[in-house]
Formats: structure tokens, sequence, C-alpha cells
């Protein structure tokens, strides 16, 4: 059972007026009201600037730490909180936040050591007291947990909480009749306390008391309203008391408050298959199965309904995911023999119909295929699978709440919804460059010098396409138009180039890819050290590219086809890169450049070059937020998860609020 890792609200720390600058401290102040209201993207951006003018000062690393560890950046946090700590480690309201970030990251020795060292800063604190207690269960450490539960309890008699983490440590121990005894008295200290009132709750549904359960979780969610888990486990009491209405009410309810809460999904799919309600239950199951492609349940259960459905060649794909993973489920090699026949797969059917009956034989003469042990460790890891209770509603042990966000820019925005992929290329664009809440500006002196020689119309660098609307598109057509114009008016071939750089631009806004290579070409045969054609060629030719790939897949049902335009694709994506390097020799400087070039292997799944490459991008600019978040993404493909999860956090810190989605779902994944 989890249990929420107590966080006492940290009181704002003393501020070193004396040695601080006026401006430093407002920034400070500016950053704690941002976390107060819980605008922790703008908090941190504060508190970067405050680090900038004095990065000596413990309190901004502190501070930011808070701020990253509420957008669930652990690894982040915990980096900022040590750098606090080495410049001041008498605050013993520290050691608690460093140590909730490592058993967030599930390193409970070493949280232990971090409360144990606030707890000799301060032996009254009490909170760190009941966390390492809890840390010591987690490590399995009962002796000790009580131990420090006894403290607690002797210290603070009204605590019910440390009532109730007793009462766990005795479950735990398999003692129920000494666990009900504490949580008589966790009651009696606080009626209402929820911890108590779920344990009884948890306990109830072991024992199979249902209404006793239900009675016990209602005043859970009467006092704790919002948490999922809760409704989940509730509607088990009521499901096995007939309530089925009730147990969907409580389902739906679930949903609404954790829309990827997987068991509600689960439970719910079972019972609208119980129901009947065969088109909805699917639904639920397709939910289930895009949230974890391997659950072989949902799986199995949603070819159950796909058979019964009439579908019986998705079912018999579905069956057949199960049957590779459990070759001896005789249930579902009936099932997908009935469906073989039914399609008139005679031959099929009766091959399924021979494995059931060796392997009753098999088991009657005691002889029965075993899984290596490689493959009873993976089965293991994947929760004690038991394909037998397929049809059984699960109950959830997850009582931890989320907070709600604000908004896209505010608040947890590591609950947005927002993929793995890598961050596009930089290119040329008549578009400013604009990301979430950075004032950063890409400068690249080339394009600087570019734009004083030519400045009718300024060339901006950017990563991001501009999403055109009939009046964009309109606008950008008349200053291709414009420009075709000029060059065609134009006598002088040195007075030409930097038009037609100036309309590949504009070409590739408007996704007028081959135009601009046109361009670009006449450009190069004229000035093949001409780096601004260069490096924009790299990037029309790789977007060209992929919609060209996309286009063929899509459409394409030859292999040969196929085939063929892969060998394409690939000499293609190799141009790309011989771009890149023509240009990187020409100008060594230019951070971007690197940082397409990391783009383009990574593409490859060459990632220890493209590692490279972001790190060269990195050295030259380390404020380039997109180099940490890619090159995050190539170390966490290469194996190196812990030191990915660190250069997202940096590019998070930076301003792309998106790092923390990936890092949430990375780390909820452990």
């Amino acid at each position: 059972m989890k249990h929420i890792i107590v966080l006492i609200l940290l009181a704002i720390l003393p501020l070193h007026e004396i040695r601080a600058q006026y401006n430093t401290n407002r920034l400070i102040i500016s950053g704690q009201s941002a976390l107060y209201y819980e605008d922790y993207v703008l908090s941190i951006q504060y508190f970067n600037q405050a680090l900038a003018a004095k990065p000596y000062l413990y309190e901004p690393w502190f501070y930011r730490g808070l701020a990253k560890f509420y957008l669930d950046d652990y690894t982040g946090s915990e980096a900022d909180v040590t750098k606090a700590i080495e410049l001041n480690p008498y605050v013993f309201n520290m050691f608690e936040l460093r140590g909730l970030c490592r058993i967030r990251q599930k390193h409970y020795a070493q949280a232990i050591d971090d409360y144990t060292r606030s707890i000799n800063l301060n032996p009254q604190n009490q909170t760190a007291w009941y966390n390492r207690a809890l840390c010591r269960i987690e490590d399995k450490d009962y002796v000790q947990a009580q131990l420090d539960l006894d403290t607690v309890i002797t210290r603070w008699k009204s605590y019910a909480s440390a009532y109730s983490l007793k009462a766990q440590v005795y479950l735990l121990q398999a003692d129920t009749l000494t666990a009900d005894k504490w949580l008589d008295k966790s009651l009696q200290v606080a009626p209402y306390d929820v911890d108590a009132w779920n344990m009884r709750g948890m306990i109830a549904l072991s024992r199979a008391e249902w209404k006793n359960a239900d009675t016990y979780l209602s005043k859970v969610i009467h006092l704790k309203p919002k948490n999922a888990a809760n409704y989940v486990n509730r509607a088990l009491a009521r499901y096995n008391t007939n309530n089925l209405r009730g147990a969907m009410s409580d389902y739906d309810t679930a949903i609404d408050f954790d829309p990827d809460n997987f068991l509600a999904h689960y439970n719910r799919g079972l019972l609208r298959m119980n129901l009947g309600d065969d088109n909805r239950a699917i639904e639920d199951f397709d939910y289930v199965i895009r949230m974890e492609p391997k659950n072989v349940l949902a799986i199995f259960n949603r070819a159950i309904l796909l058979d019964k459905t009439g579908n019986l060649r998705a079912a018999i794909r579905d069956y057949s995911t199960v049957i590779n993973q459990f070759p001896n489920f005789w249930t579902g090699l009936s099932r997908r023999a009935n469906c073989y026949r039914r399609l008139g797969m005679t031959a099929k059917a009766e091959l399924d119909e021979f494995r059931i009956l060796k392997a009753q034989m098999d088991k009657r003469v005691g002889k029965q295929t075993r899984w290596s042990a490689a493959k009873v460790k993976q089965m293991r890891r994947r929760s004690e699978i038991d394909m037998e209770k397929y049809n059984q509603i699960v109950v959830s042990d997850d009582n931890s709440a989320e907070h709600e966000y604000k908004s896209d820019y505010r608040g947890r925005v590591q609950n947005r919804v927002a993929g793995n992929e890598p961050l596009p290329m930089f290119c040329l664009s008549l578009v400013r460059y604009a990301n979430d809440v950075r004032s950063y500006q890409p400068f690249v002196p080339s394009v600087d010098a570019f734009n004083r020689r030519n400045p009718s119309l300024v060339i901006y660098v950017n990563n991001k396409q501009q999403r055109l609307d009939e009046t964009l598109s309109q606008h950008y057509l008349a200053v291709v138009d414009s420009l075709s114009t000029r060059i065609n008016a134009e006598h002088s071939e040195k007075r030409i180039i930097p038009l037609l750089i100036q309309r590949a631009v504009a070409e590739s806004v408007t996704q007028n890819y081959d135009a601009a290579l046109g361009d670009l070409n006449t450009v190069l045969g004229s000035d093949s050290t001409s780096v601004l054609a260069l490096w924009h060629k790299a990037y029309c030719q790789s977007m060209a590219n992929e919609f060209s790939n996309a286009t063929v897949l899509s459409k394409s049902t030859v292999e040969k086809d196929r085939l063929n335009h892969d060998m394409t694709f690939a000499l293609n994506r190799s141009k790309v890169v011989d771009c890149l390097n023509q240009a990187i020799m020409l100008d060594h400087e230019n951070q971007f450049l690197y940082y397409n070039r990391g783009c383009a292997l990574l593409v490859n799944k060459d990632y220890a070059h493209a590692i490279d490459d972001f790190t060269r991008a990195i050295n030259i600019d380390n404020g380039l937020a997109e180099a940490y978040y890619n090159r995050g993404l190539a170390r966490i493909k290469n194996g190196s998860q812990h030191e990915g999860i660190a250069d997202l956090s940096k590019a998070g810190e930076l301003g792309l609020y998106n790092a923390y989605s990936v890092i949430k779902r990375l780390t909820s994944k452990n």
C-alpha cells in the first residue's frame, strides 16, 4: 500500500539582505510568490535570474529545487537542493526536501540519511521521524521503523498517522489482529483520520467483508472525495454486494477525476462486459491497451468481446497475442479454435484442439512444460499475471492524490500530455523564435551580418513551423512573388544571391521545400561556401524527406517499392548530414549546425554521435534548451536514463516545460 509522504509547508527562509542586491531579493520574493500560487514554471524563471546574479545564495537553489519537486522533476530537484545544502548545511528543511526527492526515486537508504541529518539539526521535527519510519518500511526494516514510530507516539501522542503506520507494519507482517488494535487507537485520537479508515477498508476487502468495506471506504471518500483509487476500491465492494449501479457510478467518477486510471477503465470494461454493454466495454479495454500495450488480461477480454460481436479475425489476433505469452492457456486455445472453425479454417482449429489435448495428457502423467528461470523472472516483473483470473475485477492500492493544474503554463504542467519525439531542427525563418515562457533569442553572427547587409527582409533563426491560415499563406506567397519580381529585374549575380536565399526561406515557410531547394542549389552553384545556404538546404532536404517518406509509406502496398524507397530515403538522410558537415567546416562556432546534425543522427539512431553533437552545441551555447532536451532523449535511448533525465530537467529549467511531462512518464514506469 502506497502512502502519501508528508511534506510540511516549508517556511520562507531569511534572506541575506545585506549581501544580496535589492533586485536579487525582489527576484527571490517574486519566485516565492509564484511558488505560492503554484506557478512553478514561472517561479523557476525568477530563480534562474537570481542565480545568474548571485549563485552563492542558497535560497534560490533551494526554492528552485522545491519548484522542480512540485513538477515531479525529482532528479533536478535533488541536484538543486544538494547545491543549496553545500552552501548552507544547517537548514533542516532542505534535508527533508532532498529526502522526499530520494523517496520518489526509490533511494530509501539515502533518504534515511537525509532524515537522520534533519533530525540531528532539529530533534523535534515530527515529519522527519515519520518519513524516516516510512523509508525503513520500504526498506523492510520493520524493527527500526517501529522504534521510530514509538518515538513519534511518545513525543506526539495525538499524531494519529503514526498509529495508522504502526498498524500497517503489523499488516505487512500478517498480524491483522494487532493491526486492528492500532487502528482503533488511531481513530480514538483522530476519528476522521483518512489513512486509518482507508486501511480498515483495505483489510475488509482482503477479508471479503464487502459491506464493511463499502462503509469504511464511503467514510474515506467523504473525507477525501477527489482520490480516484478510493472509488475504484469501493466499486469492488459494491460489485460483490450486487450493487452494480453503484459500482458503475464509482468507476465513472474515478475516471472523471483521473482519466488515465487504467484500473478504473479495466474494471469498468469487465462490468460492462457482464452487463452486455459489449461495444463500450471494448472502448474501455482499447484505452487500457493504449496505455499498457502488453496488458494480456485486457487483450484477452477484448478478444472475447470481439469474438462475441463477430469480429473474428481481430479476436484471433488478440487470442494469438495472449497464447504466444502463455502457450498452455487452454481457455485461449479453445476460444481461438472456435473462431477458426467459424471462419472455415479447420486445419488451424484442429491444431489448437490437438495442443489442448496434448497439454491435458501431459498434465495427467505429470509432464508439464516449464519456463526458464529468465522467463519466470520476466513474468514476475509483470505482477504475477494469472491468466485464469482474466475475468476478475482488480483492487487498487494506490491512495495518492494528484493536485489539479490550472492551465497550460501554470501549475502542474507535467500532467500535460506530451510525446517523446525529439525537437525539430533550427532553420532560417521569417518568423521570430518564441518558446514557452523563455526570453531566449537565438543569435548567430552570420545571420546577423546577412540581415545588416540585406535589411529589406529580416531573417530569424527558429525551430517551430508556423501554422498558416489563409491570411498568413497569402502574406508569405506575396513575399515570394515580390522577391521573384526583384530577382527577375536584377542583373547583378552578387545582388541576386541574397534575394535567392530570402526567397528560399519564404518558400520553406510556405512548405514549398522543392522550390526552396532549387533556389539554394542555385546559390551554392555560385558560392559553395555559403553557410546559410548549406544550413537551410540541410533543413529543407530533411523536411522534404519526411514528407516523401510519409506519403510513400501510406500509399505503397508493394514490398519492392517500399524497399526502393527505404534506400532512397537513407541516401537522402546521408545528404542532410553531408550538407551540415560542409557548413560546420566553414562555421565551427555555430551551435545550431551541431544541433541540427545531432537531430539528423538521432533520427538515424546513431545515438552516441548525436549525443556528441548536442554536447558541442551546449558547449557553445549553454542556454540552448532544445539541445539538452534532445540529448536527454538520445541518452535515454542509448541506455543512460539517469543522465537523460538530468538533461530533460535542465531543459525544463530553461523553460521547455514539456520536458517535465517526459520525466514524469519515465519515472512513473519505474
